[in-house]
């Protein structure tokens, strides 16, 4: 099928992407379903809300410390490949040893948070839990390979590795469902995830020719990738921090149960950031090779993409929240339903997190990593002062709009700065619908 010329669009480039973001979006899509309905909805069944909580808390946990392993390698590898393909395997060597050690040396890490956090009050959940989940840390070295296969714009692969690692996971805990089977053997099988992906990477990249024994490591390398990418990685941390804080800091002031209710609800709002996620890796090479040759058409599709994100996120943020007591009504047992006001408010979050993608990759390719962890920072420390004091007077709605508060502020920050005034311009006219509009004002 041949897709339609879009005016500033070279048609062939064009055809390429979309076609990578389709496989990525068929990809996401179908694990998607498969992950929710057996993740989120049987195992919400089977669990208590207090178990349910338990089992979510040690990866809210070690989202922070996996953050930290990746040390912001992901991206900067990608954008590598593309400007060096000849050293793929100095490249990818050195960034699976970097990570690996790192991942390593963040286990001591995640026993030094789990005291802290019980400084203020005992958890519900055994630091045994957190150890098993934090071992991802390492395992997830392996996941370098998928910046390989982005630089080759090879959506398609990534799609076989992705939906069948989620279908198997899911499946198997169906099967510790259907066993009914205690819950450290779902707290097992959240490491086993990682393994699962880290596996089915290493079979995609021998069948595509690769070798992993072709990998070197270079000590000199490992200076430079730590100089350029290290905003990034502490970008990343900051990041997991104001997405994810608010599920750490709810057992803090509350209880496990009610982490347990409000992460359907957040599992319902997040499970679409796969869109901007898809879009964004797929079209970055379009982007790099855009801002090199043609500056005008940069900047078009720059706004294209905003216009993109924001039809997409409003469109779903509208759905959700209109429709969020009759979900809870259809899929959740009563325990669950008080998460239904909380799925309307975190939803509307998803709009920032679609602009803050996509201007992302904007601050990535003009090298502007610091101000991309600036920007993160600034969002981290507002979710963080907001959880403190509207979880202890509100309850978990009031860490839905801590959320939604936080990353719009993270989002539109950029607008402060004077040489990315520009972008921060360009989503506020596609966030107000002024960029579409007169896009349809003109034909």
């Amino acid at each position: 099928m041949r897709i339609p010329a879009i005016k500033g669009f070279d048609q062939q480039a064009l055809e390429k992407y979309f076609k990578n973001t389709g496989w990525l979006l068929i990809a996401r899509v179908g694990s998607m379903v498969v992950k929710f309905v057996i993740n989120s909805v049987l195992l919400s069944r089977y669990l208590s809300t207090e178990q349910f909580g338990i089992l979510n808390y040690p990866m809210a946990i070690v989202t922070f410390t996996m953050a930290i392993a990746a040390l912001g390698l992901d991206g900067f590898i990608t954008r590598e490949l593309l400007n060096h393909p000849e050293r793929k395997d100095t490249l990818l060597g050195t960034a699976f040893w970097m990570r690996l050690t790192a991942g390593l040396f963040t286990l001591p890490l995640v026993y030094g948070v789990y005291l802290l956090l019980t400084l203020a009050k005992p958890l519900e959940t055994p630091f045994s839990y957190v150890f098993i989940v934090a071992c991802s840390s390492a395992l997830q070295s392996v996941n370098i390979i998928d910046s390989f296969f982005q630089s080759k714009v090879q959506g398609k692969n990534i799609m076989y590795v992705q939906v069948s690692g989620n279908i198997i996971s899911a499946l198997i805990k169906l099967l510790f469902i259907i066993l009914k089977l205690p819950l450290i053997w779902f707290v097992y099988s959240l490491l086993f995830d990682t393994a699962l992906l880290a596996l089915g990477y290493i079979i995609l990249y021998k069948k595509s020719g690769n070798h992993l024994s072709g990998w070197r490591y270079d000590k000199r390398i490992t200076g430079y990738l730590l100089k350029h990418s290290w905003p990034l990685a502490f970008s990343a941390i900051l990041v997991t921090i104001y997405m994810k804080i608010d599920q750490v800091m709810i057992p803090m002031f509350t209880k496990a149960s009610e982490l347990g209710i409000y992460m359907t609800a957040a599992s319902l709002s997040e499970n679409w950031y796969f869109i901007p996620v898809a879009i964004v890796t797929s079209v970055f090479p379009a982007l790099i090779h855009a801002r090199k040759t043609d500056p005008e058409r940069y900047h078009k599709r720059l706004q294209n993409l905003y216009d993109l994100m924001v039809i997409l996120s409003v469109g779903i943020a509208v759905v959700m929240s209109l429709g969020s007591t009759l979900i809870y009504h259809l899929l959740f047992k009563p325990a669950y339903w008080p998460a239904a006001p909380v799925l309307s408010v975190h939803v509307w979050a998803g709009i920032f997190v679609f602009l803050g993608s996509a201007s992302g990759q904007y601050l990535i390719a003009e090298g502007y990593f610091k101000l991309s962890m600036l920007r993160t920072g600034i969002g981290a420390i507002v979710n963080i002062v907001l959880n403190i004091f509207f979880i202890p007077a509100y309850g978990i709605i009031g860490a839905a709009y801590a959320t939604l508060v936080a990353y719009a502020v993270a989002t539109f920050f950029i607008v402060l700065i004077p040489k990315t005034r520009q972008q921060g311009l360009m989503m506020f006219k596609s966030l107000f619908l002024i960029s579409l509009f007169q896009k349809i004002t003109r034909r």
